[in-house]
């Protein structure tokens, strides 16, 4: 027998062996118990928690980094409004005093050992009324639905909390811990609400054991091989950052135009950064999120996620193809978002310039990215600067009390949920807590379709009247574990 021969078998010998390891490996990755459920009774006042979201939607606060555009007197509506909404908890909680817009109650409970915070905010974006179907701010009810700007986002989670309090008081229920309920009022513009209420506990040696703010949900079909609704909690956020790229030139007449203008440098640096994506990396929320929901998928997917370590450039290649939310949990994304030139369609811009928005993974930091912007964009007439951003924020525990508390109340609220850890690629008032806590959790406790949740910061923003119930279940189970 030739040398060849002997080769021949010794791969096929190797590939056998791999094989098998992979389908051992595969046939091991089974699904893990989900989250504690508790199928007791919680009662809740239904007809009061949409009266009350209603009231809140038609408070008008738009918050604007302008703060001139702002109409004050919205957001002292809406503070003023809480009073009457709310008497057992204004009347039984501590209001404290923060620098900045932010309303902040302190529940006290049988200890202040091991506190607890939930967070929503109350600002709410801007709106084009005349592409709304309905009034943005009439919070109309209609076949189930009701209609407003921060019906999702995030009105109704501060109004679940706000009901469940309510209903706990009234009940003479006190919790075990200290409950802070912090809702701030500049969450839309990255504001000083939030920082603040951190500052407050911070500079009173209060370390929070559980922060719950807005974030994932209830959710079909985001998972691969999935059938399930999948109740996503997030356990951290990329950062983000703000990029301005401009081309300054002598401008001048468009009929004697150089070989390359600076709109066409600035495009070709957008094709450049564009086929270059950032670089994969698997990061502890993505790794968590694969190993609780790839363990229930399907067979060609659970050899994948059970295998990574084989099929981790397979899985590289899908997400760069491919794109959207998967992608955007697998590394830095780019979206270039606005571009501006000349006045004139004759005339040379003297300036041209196009902005981008990055969304940062674990392991990519504001300054690495702007490196790698220069680098892929490889034009040294472009100068690339930061307007904002922030980095990525602490990773929180998983393999703790605190986040089963939050696991059991959604498994308890929505039972057929598979219950899971992931990446949140938004940003969101709670990475202000984690200079003080690594239990900060992100779940917006309701069920959305791809189509209700289109409309959050869009047109036409609207609720299910069941989801407004689900929400002040959900904090009504969770408040029982606090």
């Amino acid at each position: 027998m030739v040398w060849w021969h002997y080769l021949l078998i010794g791969v096929a010998c190797v590939l056998v062996l791999l094989i098998a390891v992979v389908l051992i490996r595969t046939a091991c990755f089974k699904p893990r118990p989900n989250a504690k459920r508790d199928d007791s009774e919680c009662k809740i006042d239904k007809e009061r928690a949409v009266r009350t979201l209603g009231e809140m939607i038609k408070c008008k606060t738009i918050s604007y980094v302008d703060k001139d555009r702002e109409d004050r007197a919205e957001f002292d509506k809406f503070e003023a409004l809480l009073p009457s909404l709310f008497p057992l908890v204004t009347s039984s909680c501590e209001r404290i005093e923060v620098e900045g817009r932010a309303i902040v109650y302190k529940w006290k409970g049988k200890s202040s050992d091991k506190p607890s915070v939930l967070m929503a905010h109350y600002d709410v974006v801007p709106v084009e009324e005349d592409k709304w179907s309905k009034p943005a701010f009439d919070a109309i009810i209609e076949d189930g639905v009701m209609w407003g700007r921060g019906t999702l986002d995030t009105k109704v989670t501060l109004n679940g909390i706000m009901n469940a309090v309510e209903t706990h008081i009234a009940n003479g229920f006190v919790p075990q811990n200290d409950v802070y309920l912090a809702f701030g009022g500049d969450e839309e513009v990255n504001g000083t609400g939030a920082p603040s209420v951190v500052d407050y506990f911070e500079k009173n040696g209060i370390v929070p054991e559980l922060v719950v703010d807005e974030g994932g949900g209830v959710v079909s079909n985001v998972f691969p091989g999935v059938k399930e609704p999948c109740g996503m909690i997030g356990i951290a956020e990329k950062g983000m950052l703000n990029v301005d790229f401009t081309v300054d030139t002598a401008g001048g007449h468009a009929s004697a135009p150089p070989p390359k203008t600076s709109i066409g440098k600035l495009s070709q640096a957008c094709v450049n950064i564009e086929s270059k994506p950032f670089t994969f990396r698997l990061t502890e929320p993505a790794k968590q999120m694969f190993d609780t929901l790839g363990r229930r998928s399907t067979f060609v997917y659970r050899m994948i996620f059970a295998n990574l370590w084989l099929f981790k450039g397979v899985l590289n290649m899908i997400t760069k193809k491919s794109g959207g939310e998967m992608n955007a949990l697998m590394r830095t994304t780019v979206a270039f978002t606005q571009m501006s030139g000349s006045k004139g369609i004759n005339v040379l811009p003297p300036v041209a310039s196009m902005r981008a928005n990055l969304r940062l993974i674990e392991g990519d930091t504001m300054d690495s990215a702007l490196e790698e912007l220069v680098k892929k964009a490889n034009d040294k007439d472009i100068k690339i600067t930061k307007i904002s951003g922030m980095n990525p924020s602490r990773i929180s525990v998983v393999n703790c009390e605190s986040y089963d508390k939050v696991a059991s109340a959604v498994a308890s609220t929505w039972r057929d949920a598979l219950v899971s850890p992931y990446l949140m690629v938004q940003c969101s008032d709670c990475r202000h807590y984690g200079r003080i806590t690594d239990k900060v959790y992100r779940f917006s406790a309701m069920d959305l379709t791809k189509a209700e949740r289109g409309t959050i910061h869009g047109n036409d923003e609207r609720i299910r009247l069941e989801s407004i119930e689900r929400a002040t279940e959900f904090f009504t189970r969770l408040i029982y574990k606090l």
